[in-house]
């Protein structure tokens, strides 16, 4: 089939080498533009841009697919189907119906649950029992198309938005060739979602400040769900001032109980607000990052940042 791809993170780089093993044409990959990143700030290609360079494919990297010279150029590449993964621009009516077989779109979730740009943070920060990945026929709404295949994945206990967002870009990459081959032969069943929707919004700067009140099994799922980015993060009183640390990895703990916020005995085991029934629980943080640093484990975080027990962490 002649194919364009459409992707911007990781997470859709195994869709783009699927599709490429598969034989496919991929006439044309579509990603956001270079954006600058690091300390210098340069200009840095996507991983999608990155990788489909190193594939010798052409590269479109318009700003807005919403402009008419976007969507001229779409129209002409003469498309069988686009593939889109984590693409991060709204397609207009033109573009979706330019190609013959139509447009199609790999999203992280059991839909209707967790339509939107972050479903993969929001189930763990929820603390969902499982997720998956669709392939779904798309449309106007957002993310309101026809699912074609689903592959359901357990959430782990310990798995954070990176461990999580891994396995599932694997798996779902795997769905392609099912999928363009029904979808050729005519043979794909397409099924409306079912179901009242819940919306997996943008994650903002404010909700990763951890609040300590919060019941234990919040917090755990909150500190795995944004890690490693945005990555939920507490202050603590340094000699100089207090420090901004994120937390990016931890677990429950049933040690002991304290004021929200109180560092417990036995490495960074910090004290959580009561849970619906009165029940006061604690968390241990298991991977922590000052301002600056690179991620420490708990005994070399406190070899270097003296925290005694009973402070209250902010």
């Amino acid at each position: 089939m002649r194919l364009a791809f459409m992707g911007t993170p990781e997470f859709a780089v195994p869709s783009l080498a699927e599709l490429i093993a598969s034989g496919h044409e991929i006439v044309a990959v579509y990603s956001q533009p270079p954006r600058p990143r690091g300390r210098g700030h340069k200009l840095t290609p996507s991983p999608v841009h990155a990788f489909a360079e190193a594939m010798g494919l052409p590269v479109f990297t318009p700003e807005s697919m919403k402009a008419q010279d976007a969507i001229d150029t779409f129209v002409s590449l003469d498309l069988d189907a686009a593939c889109v993964v984590a693409y991060g621009q709204i397609l207009k009516p033109a573009v979706l119906e330019a190609p013959r077989l139509g447009c199609f779109n790999l999203h992280g979730s059991l839909l209707p649950r967790w339509r939107g740009a972050a479903p993969i943070q929001r189930a763990i920060m929820a603390g969902d029992r499982e997720t998956g990945v669709q392939i779904m026929r798309m449309s106007e709404g957002l993310d309101e198309g026809a699912i074609l295949l689903s592959e359901i994945l357990p959430i782990q206990r310990d798995d954070t938005a990176a461990s999580l967002s891994e396995r599932m870009s694997t798996v779902g990459a795997t769905l392609w060739t099912r999928a363009l081959a029904a979808i050729e032969r005519g043979g794909v069943t397409e099924t409306p979602q079912a179901g009242e929707p819940t919306y997996a919004k943008k994650i903002t700067p404010a909700e990763a400040r951890i609040d300590w009140t919060r019941p234990a099994a919040e917090l755990d799922a909150h500190i795995r769900g944004l890690s490693p980015f945005p990555g939920a993060w507490f202050e603590a009183l340094g000699p100089d001032g207090p420090i901004r640390v994120k937390a990016l990895l931890s677990c429950l703990s049933s040690d002991g109980a304290g004021t929200p916020g109180e560092l417990l005995e036995g490495g960074l085991l910090v004290a959580c607000g009561p849970d619906s029934e009165g029940r006061r629980g604690a968390v241990r943080l298991l991977r922590v990052q000052r301002e600056g640093k690179a991620q420490q484990s708990p005994a070399d975080f406190l070899n270097g940042f003296a925290l005694p027990v009973g402070t209250i962490l902010g």
